[in-house]
């Protein structure tokens, strides 16, 4: 391959020109380059009669004959020199002498094109691919980047990241500590061939000619230099200046090499006197000792010394010695005393300003290989009797196998990587396992909560205040209950199945976004049977640690199994919410929650007369009994106690009718067949069930609990060993067809709520939870099982043996979920929206003095629903929720439909419905309509909508949100109110008494719409001007609307209608 016409680019400090266009990557674009013969000429001697004292060559190696070197770089921590050449190959040199350290293959094809020195490795980068390795050759990591990206340059930030630009027009940015790629840059002008930063910007070379300077944050662009009208070849920055080099353009002759480099002022940001130097400039650096001087160098050799600000002197030049070949790397050591070059004949050449040099200020101590010392052998005489056989060598044999081989049904390969623990069980105290301990968040941090962004979707589960939500969270691991409540729909305002129906679409729309329970809650604060519970708790008692957390939970678990079990119950009719699709429920009045946690039992209640009576009830869970506890320490099976626990035998005093009095009677209870969910109760509520299940722990060996569960009344249950943790019931490989025909049922264990008890707050709750491959596949795409610990908003994924460990010093068990295996296919998964269009329509207020006559909107007819992409604007008032208004973008009526009254400005009376005369309608209903807006696809545009999508309590697609605060906002500034954005732009005085939702609404779209016309007419460039004009108009004011009735009586009136037909809600 020929090599003539390469120079220094695929380095470190990547020129700036596409491939294209690069007359060092193209060698024909060179014919066009018009070089000055007279600067050719100058006669250059010895360096050091030249320059006294300046640099000179101390050392040169060939690293590989006829190779280009396309990269050199000085390591930033030991004493070494790094190059990379055309064909993928690194190598490393140390010290000054240039004694080869390391050598090893990067990439089979591909140039490298920049190095970057680490604490722990060195990074290497090539056309689409980032290698770190050590700088013995160690592959530590390895990323390619995507299809058809073409690397040139990469930079590293202070915050363990680092960005790569190239010939696409992104930035990429990756995460070092995961490897993972965070986010992409969009650039303006494609081509990022070099970068550098300083303490105020990230500063990008384009293949274009310019430099832009950009956001340390953001990264998006705050100035841009054009720099040269042809390609830009490199820069650099030292304090307040920036110095570049590149081509110009000359017309039908191509590219010309310009020799004046452009330097500019960072503080005013503007240009400043352009310096002449005398060779072709390809690469220049700062090397700030004394002075802030500039190195420049060409690709025939020629190195120029100047100052910046100065004239440069003929005297200043000095030549390397490259025997005809071109200049293709260039650096210069973090301590300014040593600069490398690499030709395109594969030398490096080191220059140093002094005989002993040092890379760096303070290196490290480099790791040498140690000597290859070999002590010469004693003789062994081995016809002495005393010596011992084992100092022989072994013979060369054949391929037949020694006597003393041990036959392969006994032996296996040693694994490269043992996946089983050594420490299986945690061995730390409480007080060390942070993880398990009490988060508490203030509400001022609750105000955040749209900051905190999880890396992993499944960590979107649940994030609210109160401790019973974790075990909330359980059920939406059982496909049959979130399927049965996202179908549900009624009338019922306050119903536990809907709300729940509505969180659990949230957590699927949701990716990694935290998700709010808040109507859920204020449904469950409205029914008696939580309070007669105890299951709403007072401040008071959550602060001062009063709340028997592990009891309340499991009152929880009862309360809320018996409140979806009643209300999927209700048939089809009266309570169904019109418009809402057909119910999953049969006509029998089975409920899923019953056919899935409910067990039939048989209650046996024997007298001592004889009389026996029998009666049948569904129970839904089952409670721990545990049997009394003698001096002498004995242990139980697990699977035993529940059998005793579910098939519960015991004496009581009880109402005999035959006896006509109170007699002892034996009760029995007994099953007649066995739910798909098991859910049980511990019951660890005292010191004593306390004490047997830490008796029980210390005297148990750990092993898995191996039981069968037979489906007619427990007649059977064995097991092959004892237990510890009830982890599993009946783990085999397969059933017989005796086990078959008997019922045997096999349960996993798939979840566990836990209490973690601390004497100063009262302790809190934990859930470990097993998530299937259902879930894992709908959120993240991965088939595959994984224990996750849930507290609160920390969710941590956890070894299984982990979770099924009980100190009851300070983790205590509350509720165990075990589910048949295989269960799914008795119930339909599949999920139809029961919300449809007829939500919309009119419908009765709830005040009884609102007239026809005083209606304040129009309801939308059948033929004019809205459609996906429809605009519609939204702002919403609250006193808890008053008033949702709604604003359709496009219409042919006019008129403001008003479900709600005012919140600013409210009379006594108006949200009273006996004696209102405004349209007033639930809350339920209102979060109807904006779900079906959200489901058909609808754009919501308004002013703040974050908030208010929070308080309502809804999960909005970030492509459905227009907010029109963060469209005229300019990065690190203050958002601008409303108010103000209505008077600088459309001349209206909105809000000058009272809030209204409807104008708000009405607003939101006039300046989308303004937005739309000033970003398509003037560009970009011409929306920033208009961004800075605005906030220098609002410094002014101090953002202060003027009086409108002042002199100049700018204004339009309230009652002006920009845009017709209004839909509120």
């Amino acid at each position: 391959m020929n090599f003539e016409g390469l120079d220094p680019g695929l380095g470190e400090y990547t020129p700036g020109l596409d491939s294209s266009m690069d007359p060092r990557l193209d060698p024909a674009l060179l014919q066009g380059v018009e070089l000055d013969p007279d600067a050719l000429a100058v006669p250059v001697s010895e360096s050091m009669h030249i320059v006294e004292g300046m640099y000179s060559e101390l050392h040169s190696v060939a690293a590989e004959v006829g190779i280009p070197v396309t990269a050199t770089h000085f390591d930033l921590q030991e004493e070494l020199l790094w190059m990379g050449n055309h064909r993928g190959h690194a190598s490393s040199f140390f010290g000054p002498t240039m004694g080869r350290y390391s050598s090893f293959q990067v990439h089979m094809t591909d140039d490298i094109r920049h190095i970057q020195s680490m604490d722990t490795g060195v990074l290497f980068l090539t056309k689409n691919n980032l290698k770190c390795l050590t700088r013995g050759g160690l592959i530590m990591f390895d990323y390619t980047t995507e299809e058809g990206a073409d690397m040139h340059s990469l930079i590293l930030t202070d915050n363990n990241t680092l960005l790569m630009g190239g010939r696409q027009n992104y930035v990429a940015e990756l995460v070092l500590t995961t490897v993972q790629e965070t986010q992409k840059f969009t650039v303006e002008v494609p081509g990022v061939a070099i970068m550098r930063q300083s303490n105020r910007f990230f500063f990008c070379g384009h293949t274009s000619g310019k430099v832009s300077l950009r956001d340390l944050r953001t990264f998006k662009m705050e100035h841009e230099f054009d720099a040269f009208s042809g390609s830009l070849s490199d820069f650099d920055i030292h304090g307040n200046l920036l110095a570049a080099c590149g081509f110009s353009s000359r017309g039908l002759n191509g590219l010309s090499c310009d020799r004046f480099l452009m330097v500019y002022d960072l503080r005013m940001m503007r240009a400043i006197t352009p310096l002449q130097v005398h060779v072709d400039p390809l690469f220049l650096r700062f090397i700030p000792t004394y002075t802030s001087r500039l190195a420049i160098i060409s690709q025939t050799g020629q190195c120029q010394f100047c100052e910046p600000t100065g004239l440069a002197n003929l005297a200043d030049i000095f030549h390397v010695n490259t025997v005809g070949q071109l200049l293709m790397s260039f650096d210069v050591s973090s301590s300014k005393q040593a600069l490398s070059f690499g030709d395109s004949g594969g030398c490096v050449h080191l220059w140093s300003s002094a005989p002993e040099v040092s890379f760096n200020s303070y290196s490290r101590e480099t790791e040498l290989a140690l000597p290859c010392l070999v002590d010469s052998l004693p003789q062994l005489d081995w016809n002495h009797e005393l010596m011992p056989l084992s100092l022989l060598p072994m013979p060369l044999t054949s391929t037949e196998p020694l006597l003393s081989d041990w036959p392969t049904s006994l032996i296996t390969p040693s694994p490269r990587y043992d996946y089983t623990s050594f420490n299986l069980f945690l061995t730390s105290s409480f007080e060390q396992l942070c993880i398990y301990k009490y988060f508490k968040i203030t509400s001022k941090r609750c105000m955040l909560e749209d900051t905190l962004r999880y890396k992993c979707y499944f960590i979107s589960i649940l994030y609210v205040l109160l401790h019973l939500i974790c075990c909330t969270s359980i059920y939406l691991e059982f496909e049959p209950v979130r399927c049965l409540v996202q179908n549900h729909l009624c009338q019922k305002e306050f119903c536990l199945a809907c709300e729940l129906g509505f969180l659990f679409h949230m957590l699927d729309l949701s990716r990694g976004d935290p998700c709010q329970a808040s109507n859920f809650l204020r449904a469950f604060r409205t029914i008696p049977e939580a309070s007669a519970l105890g299951l709403i708790l007072a401040d008071s008692d959550e602060q001062t640690g009063k709340a028997r957390l592990g009891r309340l939970i499991q009152s929880w678990n009862r309360f809320i199994l018996a409140q979806l079990h009643q209300e999927t119950l209700e048939q089809e009719g009266p309570q169904a919410y019109r418009g809402a699709s057909s119910s999953t429920l049969g006509s029998s009045g089975e409920s899923v929650i019953g056919r899935l946690f409910g067990c039939e039992v048989e209650n046996s209640s024997l007298c001592r007369c004889g009389k026996e009576t029998v009666r049948s009830s569904l129970t839904l869970l089952f409670t721990i009994h545990y049997p009394e506890q003698n001096k002498m320490i004995e242990e139980y099976d697990f699977a035993e106690i529940l059998k005793k626990s579910i098939c519960l035998e015991q004496s009581t005093q009880a109402w005999c009718d035959n006896c006509e009095k109170y007699q002892p009677t034996v009760q029995t209870r007994n099953i007649r067949c066995l739910p798909d969910v098991l859910v049980i109760n511990c019951e660890v509520n005292s010191a004593k069930e306390a004490e047997f299940w830490k008796t029980q722990t210390e005297v148990r060996l750990i092993s898995p609990l191996v039981a069968r569960i037979y489906s007619h009344a427990f007649t059977k249950f064995s097991h092959k060993s004892t237990l510890k943790y009830p982890l599993m019931l009946y783990t085999a490989v397969g059933l017989t067809e005796s086990e078959e025909a008997e019922g045997a049922s096999v349960y996993d264990l798939v979840a566990i709520v836990s209490h973690i008890q601390d004497a100063r707050t009262g302790g809190n709750l934990v859930a470990h939870i097993k998530v299937g491959e259902t879930y894992h596949q709908r959120k993240e795409g991965v088939t595959h099982q994984q224990w996750y610990l849930f507290n609160d908003f920390l969710i941590e994924p956890i070894d299984k043996a982990e979770s099924a460990q009980f100190d009851v010093n300070w983790k205590v068990p509350a509720v165990l979920y075990y589910v048949k295996r295989n269960y799914h296919p008795k119930y339909d998964l599949r999920i139809k929206n029961p919300i449809d269009a007829s939500v919309l329509l009119t419908e009765a207020s709830l005040a009884r003095k609102q007239r026809k006559s005083h209606a304040t909107f129009i309801p939308l007819m059948v033929n004019e629903m809205l459609q996906a992409a429809d605009l519609v604007g939204l702002d919403a008032e609250f006193v808890t929720l008053n008033q949702v208004s709604v604003k359709h973008f496009n219409g042919t009526n006019e008129g403001v439909v008003d479900y709600l009254t005012q919140y600013s400005g409210i009379k006594p009376g108006d949200l009273d419905a006996k004696i209102s005369s405004k349209h007033l309608t639930t809350l339920k209903s209102t979060y109807l309509k904006l779900r079906f807006l959200i489901d058909t696809g609808v754009r919501f545009v308004g002013h703040g909508l974050q908030k208010d999508f929070r308080v309502i309590n809804l999960m909005v697609p970030k492509e459905q949100v227009i907010d029109t605060v963060y469209l005229f906002h300019m990065p690190r500034k203050r958002m601008i109110s409303l108010r103000f954005l209505a008077w600088y732009f459309l001349d209206l005085n909105i809000q000058s008494e009272t809030h209204d939702s409807i104008e708000d609404a009405r607003t939101a779209l006039q300046l989308y719409r303004k937005y739309l016309e000033l970003s398509h007419n003037g560009g970009q460039e011409e929306f920033r001007k208009v961004l800075k004009a605005l906030y220098e108009k609002g410094r002014k004011l101090d953002w202060k609307v003027p009086d409108i009735d002042s002199a100049d009586g700018q204004g339009s009136p309230k009652s002006t209608a920009v845009f017709p037909s209004v839909m509120g809600l």
